[in-house]
């Protein structure tokens, strides 16, 4: 099962419930997935329905921040929640020592010497990693062990 049909199944459950912000924010990922694939024009496989995922989860937690920064802590509390029902549907992120262990073979693999190699390490480091980190995890790890 892939994780837009997960999700139109939880939908359904969380409407049973009558759970309307977990709801809301479901269907909100739904037509996420859904737009993803309409611009794709086909369906999406598990790796570009993560990507969509994470890009649901920065906006969320982006948006909660911001909210914070104004004050606005109801909106902040909403976003968070819905920041980690998203987490939910993600593969469980990478500890610090395995994130180190992909850098090094990547980096092995890839036979970089330098800083001008980021961008090749930074590929197969992401490959490697399998939709468990991000990039902004890993560009630091690349950056500082090619200096």
């Amino acid at each position: 099962m892939n994780i837009a049909e997960r999700i139109q199944q939880d939908t359904k459950a969380a409407m049973k419930e009558r759970d309307r912000s977990r709801v809301g924010a479901l269907r909100m990922l739904g037509a996420a997935l859904k737009n993803g694939e309409i611009e794709a024009g086909r369906p999406l496989t598990e790796e570009e329905e993560q990507i969509v995922l994470w890009r649901q989860l920065k906006q969320r937690e982006e948006s909660a921040e911001a909210f914070r920064r104004a004050g606005r802590e109801e909106q902040a509390a909403s976003e968070s929640a819905e920041a980690e029902i998203v987490r939910g549907y993600l593969p469980e992120p990478l500890a610090a020592e395995e994130l180190e262990n992909i850098v090094e073979t990547a980096i092995g693999e890839t036979g970089a010497t330098g800083i001008k190699d980021m961008g090749a390490v930074m590929g197969r480091a992401m490959a490697l990693a399998e939709g468990r980190a991000q990039g902004r995890e890993l560009a630091p790890l690349v950056r500082d062990r090619l200096r």
